[in-house]
């Protein structure tokens, strides 16, 4: 994947979220129909609030997603924006969801940061700061 620098007032900027999160007892309720209309709710929230997903899974007891948010959104915000809103809507539209769990999801989630470079490309970056300033240039903190 190439990389995506998009801007906010104020930053440039290029996050990625791996989100992963499952239905209550991790029953499998997210098939057939019910899988498809999610697909479409987490599309409309991401253009609502313009986030780009990059890609998304729906299994019958999981769902994994990979979207850019913006720099001020935090990971488990967007995380709950999703859930939350995709909750309120399945469970309006699909009675059977209201009957066969308490709740739609689980309370936990996993998320991931995704950038461009490796945790390790970073420290080293850091690490080595001094070595790349310009000769007679640069104050040291």
């Amino acid at each position: 994947m190439t990389r995506q620098v998009r801007t906010f007032p104020g930053a440039a900027y290029n996050l990625g979220y791996h989100v992963v999160w499952c239905p209550k007892y991790r029953r499998p309720v997210l098939g057939g129909r019910v899988k498809g209309r999610f697909g479409e709710l987490i599309c409309a929230k991401a253009d609502e609030r313009g986030r780009q997903v990059v890609a998304f899974e729906v299994m019958s007891d999981q769902v994994r997603l990979f979207v850019r948010p913006r720099p001020k959104n935090s990971p488990s915000y967007v995380a709950s924006r999703f859930t939350g809103f995709a909750s309120h809507r399945l469970r309006a539209e699909f009675a059977h969801l209201r009957s066969q769990l308490p709740t739609l999801w689980s309370r936990s989630s996993f998320v991931a940061t995704v950038g461009a470079v490796s945790a390790d490309t970073v420290r080293r970056y850091i690490e080595t700061q001094y070595e790349r300033l310009p000769k007679g240039g640069g104050a040291r903190a």
